[in-house]
């Protein structure tokens, strides 16, 4: 049976079990910000594994220093899917304004590079406005290709992917799946075996311009400038962040998700549609649709989301100019940010 547990307030043995990142405490290490960082309100970009508390942090300090946030998440852009992704609330988008959120309809493509562009005017917009902006979310090819740019990568092409169409027809996606990974190691690390959408799109990139995906996203593009920023990454043992994992999804069962997922199939939404390839969603249809029983596609949705948190985990682990913070108590976090940032400290 899924293991639905609330989270402890702190690891049972934090020794054993340490930070997967270096996470003084700020109170011992301060954040560093230049001086030009704070007049130029470059973005504060909050990163790190699902379940670590990344939109409760971004509220507190967007309240703070009048800012607005940036979604950085893949799937909240897509209308109706609300609880599985666990896009703020309305009362969360009350308090402080987002953007990047409900832009999509569920079967429609979003990309990295879509993506970069879009938050890059929404960051824009919200200087202009001189206010702060905030960009969080744990999806992190966007945030590599908001701040470094991303290569251009080919165009669609049609008669390609109806080729991998019927292949994923006749061969099932697990054969795609080992194709990429011979081909494509590093893309197919990165991808979930069950990510139809993503799987495709590398093996077409790789049919259409006879290069893999992951080398050409190593690529500087050419002409991008860089977008400096304020960068926060949120970290938690392991044990405890599969015990809030594990939790989370609970909280969202009890929170309706199975109803969401019969409202979306009343409304016609097709369940090869992008958003439905999602951690939980296809798990919980393919329940619905009489594959299983409940408590094993709890199972299933627990196994796979701590699978995603590693992935999250090793890409951050690599990506430069991160400040880690642990995510065990984040409260401890907004006072010493604040005297850094200038915002309002509150007592």
């Amino acid at each position: 049976m899924a293991r639905v547990i609330d989270p402890p307030s702190a690891p049972s043995s934090p020794s054993a079990d340490a930070p997967p990142f270096d996470a003084p405490p700020l109170d011992r290490v301060p954040l560093v910000v230049p001086p030009a960082a704070i007049g130029a309100r470059w973005p504060i970009v909050i990163v790190g594994a699902t379940a670590t508390g990344k939109s409760d942090l971004a509220l507190a300090l967007a309240e703070a220093l009048d800012g607005e946030i940036v979604n950085a998440d893949a799937l909240q852009v897509y209308r109706g899917f609300d609880i599985g992704t666990a896009k703020p609330n309305a009362a969360m988008r009350a308090r402080v304004p987002h953007h990047l959120i409900d832009i999509c309809a569920p079967t429609e493509p979003y990309s990295a590079g879509r993506f970069a562009d879009e938050a890059r005017a929404a960051i824009a917009a919200i200087r202009a406005r001189g206010r702060w902006p905030l960009v969080v979310g744990g999806s992190g090819l966007y945030v590599r290709a908001l701040l470094e740019g991303i290569r251009p990568l080919p165009p669609a092409d049609a008669a390609v992917r109806a080729r991998l169409d019927a292949r994923l027809a006749d061969e099932g996606l697990p054969a795609l799946h080992a194709e990429l990974t011979r081909s494509d190691p590093a893309t197919a690390a990165r991808l979930a075996p069950a990510d139809r959408q993503r799987i495709l799109r590398a093996l077409e990139v790789l049919e259409t311009s006879g290069r893999p995906l992951s080398e050409q996203l190593r690529e500087t593009p050419f002409g991008v400038t860089r977008l400096p920023a304020i960068r926060l990454g949120l970290t938690l043992p392991r044990q405890l962040l599969y015990d809030r994992i594990s939790f989370r999804v609970g909280r969202m069962m009890h929170a309706g998700w199975l109803e969401e997922i019969r409202r979306l199939l009343r409304q016609g939404v097709p369940t090869d549609a992008p958003a439905f390839q999602a951690i939980g969603y296809r798990q919980l249809f393919a329940h619905l649709a009489g594959h299983g029983t409940l408590d094993a596609a709890l199972d299933d949705i627990i196994r796979a989301t701590r699978r995603y948190a590693k992935r999250q985990r090793t890409w951050f682990r690599k990506e430069k100019d991160i400040r880690w913070l642990s995510a065990a108590a984040i409260s401890d976090h907004i006072q010493p940010l604040l005297r850094v940032l200038g915002g309002s400290t509150r007592p």
